[in-house]
C-alpha cells in the first residue's frame, strides 16, 4: 500500500490515519492495563487520546519513511506494563495485548461503514474523503494483521503466550526482552532465505478482512 500513488492527498491521508490508528492502539493498551489493575502507564499519562503522549521520535521518522515506501515498519511509543500488578499476570497480558489489534479492527470497521453504504465505492464521495476512508480501512487492517504475528515484541506473541498452557509461559515470556532483535532478524530474513515470513503470515488475514469489509475494492 505504501510507496505508491505518492500524491499530497494520499500522503496526508496515510499520515493522518496512521497517527489516529497508533494513538488509539496505544491508548487501548494503557487503558486495558489500568482497568485490570496496573497503574504504570496511567502514572506516565498514557491513558489519553492525545497523540503527543504516544509520540516516539524514531517511530514517527519511520512512519514517514514507511509512507514513502522506504521502511518496512513504523511504531508508536510502547506502553509500559507491569504484569505483577494483575491478579492473573498471564491473562492480564493477553487482554492488554489483544486490546491493541482489536482497536485497529474496530477502526477499520468504522471507516468501512460509509463505503459499504454506497452503491459503489467511487460514487458520491469527494476524492479526498474517499481516499481517507479507504486508507482508514486498509491501514488499520494491515496494522491489526501485522501486530497479530506471534513474534516478539508484537502483540501476537503476548497473545500466544497467554493462550498456551502454563508450561510455556516461563519459556516464551522472557523472549520479550530480546523482542526488537528478533523482529529485526525476521525483517531481514527475506534477504537471506528469499521468503517474507511477515507477508506469508499476515497477508491471508488481510485479504480475508478486506474482502469482508470492502468487497467493492477487489
Amino acid at each position: 500500500m505504501f510507496g505508491a500513488d505518492l500524491d499530497p492527498q494520499s500522503i496526508l491521508a496515510r499520515l493522518l490515519v496512521f497517527v489516529i490508528a497508533i494513538t488509539i492502539h496505544e491508548f487501548m493498551h494503557a487503558f486495558t492495563a489500568y482497568r485490570l489493575g496496573d497503574p504504570t502507564a496511567a502514572r506516565l499519562g498514557r491513558v489519553t487520546l492525545n497523540p503527543v503522549a504516544h509520540f516516539d521520535p524514531f517511530g514517527f521518522l519511520f512512519t514517514i519513511l514507511l509512507i514513502l515506501g522506504l521502511a518496512p515498519i513504523a511504531w508508536g511509543k510502547p506502553v509500559p506494563v507491569n504484569p505483577g500488578n494483575f491478579r492473573n499476570p498471564k491473562r492480564g497480558m493477553l487482554l492488554v495485548a489483544a486490546a491493541g489489534p482489536l482497536s485497529n479492527l474496530v477502526q477499520a470497521v468504522l471507516f468501512a461503514i460509509p463505503l459499504r453504504l454506497l452503491p459503489g465505492v467511487a460514487s458520491g464521495w469527494p476524492p479526498g474523503v474517499q481516499t481517507l476512508l479507504v486508507t482508514g480501512v486498509t491501514l488499520n487492517i494491515a496494522l491489526a494483521a501485522f501486530n497479530m504475528i506471534p513474534i516478539p515484541p508484537l502483540d501476537g506473541h503476548k497473545i500466544l503466550t497467554g493462550l498456551l498452557p502454563d508450561f510455556w509461559y516461563p519459556i516464551l515470556a522472557p523472549m520479550e526482552q530480546y523482542g526488537f532483535a528478533i523482529l529485526l532478524l525476521f525483517l531481514f530474513l527475506p534477504n537471506i532465505i528469499g521468503v517474507n515470513i511477515f507477508a506469508a503470515i499476515s497477508l491471508p488475514l488481510q485479504v480475508l478482512l478486506f474482502g469482508y469489509l470492502v468487497p467493492d475494492l477487489f
